[in-house]
């Protein structure tokens, strides 16, 4: 009985295209909506979610200010805060820019950074060639460096810069690798380089420190070992940076990307409820659509109604013959929503220049309102199908 209603459901949605076409307009219109938004918020903020974490979710990030009594954070203070439970290591990062290049070749704005092993133990950028920076290489003494491939291009065209000198600020250093430009994942010295700089050099950061003339460190990443902790950490972290700074508080900001990302997925899900909420008011348009187009249908078929009753038809199987239909028009428009809104978020994540992701949790979405809204409103015009009288039903014209 039930495929026997779903085959004339079908006869009666073929025989009139048109009709169905345009009820089904509203559905079309509201499942698009629905897919193509919520899958190109969830593709736009999953994209900077995946970029916050390749920076580092697990480590935080603290800035010191100071004030006029300490200038930053000392070698005792970075002690300090990796005596505290839960922290893996800590790598201060000191940033200054400088001069670099060889014989016959000089660049003015090269942005020179330095850095500690517990860094390079942590760091995830690729390296084109060589090594990264280890424990030997940071006893102050050792000259030793990383550039980048924009350095690599313009101080050492087509040749191996592995073991060649380079000097630094006056200063020569043995380059040991070549640091992958577009992998850079480090969120200091992305804000620290500027965006005229001729590239960057990474030296051990006693070196660094020496360099730029200071005794204290401005920017230090503490690494966790068990992000779940974070809030307990950042908060011994707090500790010691408030008796580091005669508890000034002003004189540091922590930054704690385990923080930020919790943030940004709570806003995605908040976002994504808004939007599934606006797109759904194109779905009762639809419905409402839906609704008429069925009482007409009632109407049109009064004498079939009666005739299927005359001859024994109950009412529940009337109604289930005019449900089905109008769930079938709502799936339909449902499929065709779907497929229209993964054409434009495929097009919108190409044009906004973001990698495309298919949203199941927005299909499913889609495919739920299109029965929900088959179910809803297909009701009243089943409804009343079903309550004709078979004399009166047979005596319309």
């Amino acid at each position: 009985m039930i495929k026997e209603n779903f085959l004339m459901a079908w006869d009666n949605i073929i025989n009139s295209k048109m009709r169905s076409f345009l009820t089904s307009l509203g559905i079309v219109i509201g499942v698009a909506s629905v897919i193509a938004l919520i899958t190109i918020v969830q593709s736009v903020t999953g994209e900077m979610m995946s970029q916050f974490e390749s920076m580092g979710a697990d480590k935080i990030t603290v800035i010191a200010t100071g004030n006029p009594l300490k200038s930053g954070l000392t070698t005792s203070d970075l002690r300090k805060l990796e005596e505290i439970p839960n922290v893996t290591g800590v790598a201060p990062s000191v940033s200054i820019t400088g001069s670099a290049g060889k014989q016959g070749i000089l660049l003015d704005e090269v942005s020179i950074m330095g850095k500690n092993e517990k860094y390079f133990q942590q760091d995830t950028t690729e390296l084109t060639r060589g090594r990264k920076l280890t424990a030997l290489d940071m006893d102050g003494h050792t000259y030793t460096c990383i550039i980048d491939q924009d350095i690599e291009k313009a101080v050492f065209p087509n040749e191996n810069p592995i073991g060649q000198k380079i000097m630094v600020n006056g200063q020569g250093y043995e380059v040991v690798g070549v640091r992958d430009t577009d992998s850079s994942n480090d969120v200091m010295s992305g804000i620290n380089a500027s965006s005229t700089s001729d590239g960057t050099i990474i030296i051990p950061y006693k070196n660094a420190l020496s360099l730029s003339g200071s005794s204290t460190y401005s920017n230090v990443d503490v690494f966790l070992e068990d992000t779940n902790l974070s809030d307990e950490t950042t908060s011994d972290v707090e500790t010691v940076l408030d008796a580091a700074f005669n508890y000034k508080d002003d004189s540091y900001k922590i930054v704690d990307l385990g923080s930020i990302l919790d943030t940004m997925n709570s806003m995605q899900s908040l976002l994504t409820t808004l939007l599934a909420g606006i797109a759904s008011i194109a779905l009762v348009v639809g419905g409402i659509g839906i609704m008429n187009m069925m009482l007409v249908s009632v109407t049109e078929r009064t004498r079939e109604i009666g005739l299927r009753k005359a001859l024994g038809a109950e009412p529940a199987q009337i109604q289930a013959l005019f449900i089905i239909e109008a769930l079938a028009l709502s799936l339909i428009g449902g499929a065709i929503g779907i497929a229209l809104g993964l054409i434009i978020s495929v097009v919108a994540t190409l044009i906004i220049g973001t990698t495309f992701s298919i949203s199941w949790g927005a299909i499913a979405l889609g495919i739920g309102f299109s029965v929900a809204v088959g179910l809803v409103f297909g009701w009243t015009p089943a409804k009343k199908a079903s309550g004709l009288k078979p004399i009166d039903a047979l005596r319309s014209d």
